[in-house]
């Protein structure tokens, strides 16, 4: 072969090579139709449309544990925006276990009646009706956020607190009466019946709240459970109450409905709960097999928390106990861009992604995030489609 004949060779391998890069980064620069945010996916028997989901929010609107015209619209707007689950507020067991007067209850059916209105038109909009319980615990009796979160005192229209301990959340907060092991074996029947309200009530999703300091949270760390029974001191002892009251909510949840744990991953506190011990839970929770999911947040069982905030700042917790476990895990906190909820999914860091400020700011958050990552595989209201966000 000639000198000309190899430099034309050359340059023919040269085009195609090139053109060849150009189709491959014109495929890594096209947008994926189907973006990981919003493919679907299942928890038992119950499918979401997408991997967003609605923080339980506290609106702190509320009379005698019972929802109003507020909660159908508030939760109704995210359901009607594109949310895949639809979560109620946290929803107390018993009276003493609101955090405010105007907190929601489970308590009674008139309260259950209440929500499933609520749970019957969230579904209807195709999204996943969800339900948080918890228990405030030495946390509750205190006024709205706007009127500055402080104790209100029994003799004011307060209520007398419980813990695991009696060591108040801070200075000047009541001291907590202990829970005997009697109280614990009362709370678990309270749980197991407001269980069985939800499930009268038609949602189809339960999560149970063991963070930010709340009851379950309280036994679960060092800082604030001082015990020396079966449920305080070791680790083993600690997360009893926890793994009771799970087994409490599975004698009433149908076992094809998917139960959620949120859980503070960290008191950001040196001796506090940290994420060693929250991966050695979550490995216990994982055999045992009545949790699908942990919704991974932090903070709040003690004031001295420092806590580093930035976007995603906690999604590295989701990640390492999703890595460490195997257990499906939700990233929440200051996840506010579509590109950031799309990584978090896509990078395989977390299965979901639970939204709290982003759907207070904007209900259709998942419309517009759905046409700035370019879905196709998202079949919206009709009611909207003239809308100009598209």
């Amino acid at each position: 072969m000639s000198d000309s004949e190899r430099n034309d060779s050359s340059s023919r391998q040269d085009v195609a090579d090139s053109r060849t890069s150009g189709e491959n980064a014109r495929r890594i620069l096209k947008r994926d139709p189907h973006p990981h945010l919003f493919r679907p996916t299942s928890f038992r028997s119950v499918t979401s449309r997408n991997r967003i989901m609605l923080s339980p929010m506290c609106q702190y609107s509320g009379q005698d544990g019972l929802t109003n015209d507020w909660h159908l619209v508030h939760l109704g707007a995210r359901a009607v925006g594109g949310a895949g689950i639809v979560s109620t507020e946290a929803v107390h067991v018993e009276p003493r276990g609101r955090i405010t007067h105007y907190c929601l209850g489970l308590w009674n059916d008139e309260q259950r009646d209440r929500l499933a209105r609520i749970a019957g038109f969230v579904e209807a909009q195709g999204a996943v009706p969800a339900i948080q319980l918890g228990h405030a615990g030495r946390k509750a009796s205190v006024g709205r956020p706007w009127e500055g979160t402080q104790p209100i005192p029994v003799a004011e229209g307060g209520w007398e607190v419980v813990s695991a301990s009696d060591k108040p959340y801070a200075a000047g907060w009541p001291v907590p009466t202990p829970l005997s092991g009697d109280d614990i074996a009362a709370e678990l029947d309270t749980l197991q019946a407001s269980v069985r309200r939800a499930r009268e009530a038609g949602f189809k999703l339960l999560e149970l709240h063991a963070a930010h300091g709340y009851l379950l949270h309280q036994f679960l760390s060092p800082l604030s459970n001082e015990r020396t029974d079966d449920y305080g001191g070791s680790f083993d002892n600690r997360i009893r109450f926890l793994l009771e009251s799970l087994e409490a909510v599975r004698r009433e949840w149908p076992a094809e409905l998917p139960l959620f744990l949120r859980l503070s991953v960290s008191d950001w506190v040196d001796g506090g709960w940290d994420l060693e011990q929250s991966i050695r839970l979550v490995g216990i929770l994982r055999e045992r097999g009545e949790v699908d999911l942990v919704d991974c947040s932090s903070g709040g069982n003690d004031p001295r928390q420092q806590i580093p905030i930035h976007p995603g700042y906690q999604v590295p917790f989701a990640q390492r106990i999703r890595e460490a476990t195997g257990m499906p895990t939700a990233a929440v906190g200051l996840i506010h861009g579509a590109d950031l909820a799309e990584s978090v999914v896509a990078n395989g860091q977390a299965d979901l992604v639970v939204l709290g400020r982003a759907l207070l700011a904007d209900p259709v958050w998942p419309l517009r995030s759905a046409a700035a990552l370019r879905a196709e595989n998202v079949t919206w209201p009709v009611q909207y489609e003239r809308s100009n966000i598209f």
